[in-house]
């Protein structure tokens, strides 16, 4: 039986230069989709595949993350003795509280890649497999990584979603060997192809369940692109070991690093709530005479 996933790892500690100077002051994991932050979600979607400790990898200067995550008694009774109950009550069970969940901030202070930040996670770790959320990868409609453990039997998995060849170039890409359902066997991913040399058009995005083997891979590992360390050239060492699978998750994603993926976002969630019918139904006809 497949060891259960118990830590989740939240790297948070990017600059977020593409929204300047909206994250001068604000972290870019606390711009909202509506009315929700993005780490928020991120939470959200830990919550629902049952990890046990959420592990957040921040930066010095960010500590507005861990005063939205963490509980907030004083505001709580400042909003109840106003008279705004269902908003404290919303408040308190979306926050994480230090006497009932287990939850690690812990620091990157300097950028040194994506694969440096879960290494940097790495002793703060329950036994077993991790998983790695990215919080710039927004996944609506169906959470992917209760899915992923659901499916997960081992090594290290990547969720996946196939992608325009024209597109290959944007992302990592498995080196697809066969399906059986949504899981994809792998040998191998390529780092951003261009794409007449692509294996496939399977793209992998924000979510990982990975083998506890990442850590040695990672502590050992060159710097590659931009000279960081790269969790993708980890994870790429050890598929011949530990083996590599890609998961078609069932969910909508928007890449919420870019201001249009963020608006792209916000415009899929507005359209499911009535409360917006209205501002939607005006900006349609005006949008329509731009094109």
């Amino acid at each position: 039986m497949t060891t259960p996933v118990r830590t989740a790892i939240f790297p948070v500690a990017g600059l977020g230069t593409r929204f300047l100077p909206a994250t001068k002051a604000t972290p870019k994991e606390l711009l909202p989709v509506i009315d929700t932050p993005l780490i928020q979600y991120a939470i959200d979607e830990a919550r629902a595949a049952g990890v046990e400790r959420m592990i957040f990898v921040s930066h010095p200067s960010k500590a507005a993350i861990e005063r939205h995550v963490m509980d907030d008694a004083a505001l709580r009774a400042e909003l109840q003795a106003r008279g705004k109950t269902a908003v404290a009550e919303a408040l308190e069970e979306a926050a994480l509280c230090p006497r009932a969940d287990d939850v690690v901030f812990t620091m990157q202070h300097e950028p040194l890649g994506l694969g440096h930040a879960v290494l940097c996670a790495r002793d703060h770790v329950l036994p077993g497999p991790v998983a790695v959320i990215l919080p710039d990868d927004l996944i609506l409609d169906a959470p992917a990584l209760p899915e992923m453990i659901d499916a997960y039997a081992g090594g290290h998995m990547v969720a996946t979603m196939t992608v325009p060849r024209a597109e290959v170039s944007k992302y990592g890409i498995l080196s697809a060997t066969g399906t059986a359902g949504r899981v994809v066997a792998a040998s191998g991913m390529v780092e951003k192809p261009a794409p007449e040399a692509a294996p496939s058009r399977e793209a992998v995005v924000g979510r990982y369940v990975l083998d506890a083997s990442i850590f040695d891979a990672l502590a050992t590992q060159t710097p590659g692109a931009g000279g960081e360390i790269q969790l993708t050239d980890a994870i790429a060492r050890g598929a011949g070991a530990v083996g590599l699978s890609g998961y078609r998750f069932s969910g909508l994603r928007f890449d919420c690093g870019s201001k249009a993926g963020m608006l792209r976002a916000t415009l899929h969630l507005a359209a499911q709530d009535p409360d917006y019918a209205e501002v939607l139904a005006e900006i349609a006809p005006a949008a329509v005479r731009a094109a």
